[in-house]
């Protein structure tokens, strides 16, 4: 798939198709007041993840969590969240049906049972889900898959490929016309597998993934703020999702995995995983594609490539980027809460402006 691309670049501006986050959390609740402004600032759309307390299993939980959703764009904003649902072990073939009659729901998110926040309920066992697979693929619902195995005498490094090795390799190769996305790829064994996969196959990038490695996880201390699940790998994954990213293979778009969590869950003994990247995500695509020397790359990745994969016409607004150095915000408040977003403090030279 071209991009076709319509992206006006210059050494210090970039005008670009409305982009879309086909991967975020957004949380419940008051929090919500603060989260949905930071993604409709920029993004036309976004995939909503099902991981809350308790998890959005079905259509009608679904359909309640996007009117809060839609409660807090601001007023002006054309804004769609498309909601994704949790599956479970107890999912059914009529549950699949009833999402698949439903406009807003975008697919089932495949969380093996405790692979990250809130994923207790998550599936424990992939090989039983057949039936389940057999329905979406009938009714042309995508499977959204964190792709991790959670044995604990896995490695945390290795967890990926394993998972890609012993379960989704013959879901693809079992279930051809089932569209697949596996979310947040961290490494290169991920990008070689959906690059060599059949067209219904495809991957979300993050930015801390295409921007760091481990070593800005754990040299000098750990860097709580810089962790997330999938964990960042080495230096040679990273440069692997780089590339991913700035090919111009339609089979990688942008996903933020943007992920908060309060100042204080973060800075514990047992820090959550998660990087808050709401409110500077389009920004840093732009820093790590301008870094690459590939910024006429960043449209299709982030504007045209997901739209086409869901089957969703692509945006016809524009944004407008400028190079102009600024600082990412050191925290953000909330309701007598604090966060540290991803890239806190840090220099970013591309802002959105207009």
């Amino acid at each position: 798939m071209a991009s076709n691309s319509s992206a006006a670049v210059s050494p210090d501006t970039l005008c670009i198709d409305q982009p879309d986050d086909w991967h975020l959390h957004f949380r419940d609740g008051d929090m919500l007041a603060m989260t949905v402004p930071a993604t409709a600032r920029v993004f036309k759309r976004a995939i909503v993840m099902p991981n809350l307390a308790p998890p959005v299993t079905t259509v009608a939980q679904a359909e309640a969590y996007r009117q809060r959703i839609l409660a807090n764009v601001p007023a002006g904003t054309d804004f769609e969240p498309l909601m994704a649902l949790y599956l479970t072990q107890d999912t059914t073939a009529q549950d699949v049906r009833e999402a698949a009659n439903n406009p807003n729901i975008i697919g089932y998110k495949l969380y093996p049972a405790g692979a990250t926040t809130n994923s207790s309920a998550g599936v424990r066992a992939v090989d039983a889900m057949g039936p389940v697979f057999e329905a979406m693929e009938e009714l042309g619902v995508p499977l959204l898959v964190h792709g991790e195995v959670t044995e604990p005498e896995i490695d945390i490094f290795d967890r990926e490929k394993v998972f890609i090795d012993r379960y989704l390799a013959p879901i693809t190769e079992r279930y051809g016309r089932l569209k697949v996305v596996l979310e947040h790829i961290t490494t290169k064994d991920a990008v070689d597998f959906v690059a060599d996969a059949h067209d219904l196959v495809a991957a979300t990038l993050t930015p801390q993934h295409i921007l760091m490695n481990r070593n800005d996880l754990l040299v000098g201390g750990v860097h709580v703020h810089n962790y997330c699940l999938p964990v960042l790998k080495r230096r040679s994954h990273q440069e692997a999702l780089q590339q991913a990213a700035i090919s111009g293979n339609a089979k990688f778009f942008l996903g933020t995995d943007s992920a908060p969590h309060v100042q204080a869950k973060k800075e514990t003994a047992c820090g959550c995983a998660g990087c808050f990247s709401a409110f500077t995500a389009i920004e840093l695509y732009a820093e790590a594609f301008s870094q690459l020397g590939a910024l006429d790359k960043l449209e299709g990745f982030a504007s045209h490539f997901g739209a086409d994969f869901y089957g969703r016409p692509r945006n016809t607004q524009k944004i407008n980027l400028q190079r102009v150095g600024w600082q990412a915000p050191e925290t953000v408040s909330h309701g007598g809460e604090t966060w540290v977003p991803y890239w806190a403090g840090k220099q970013l030279q591309w802002q959105v402006v207009g």
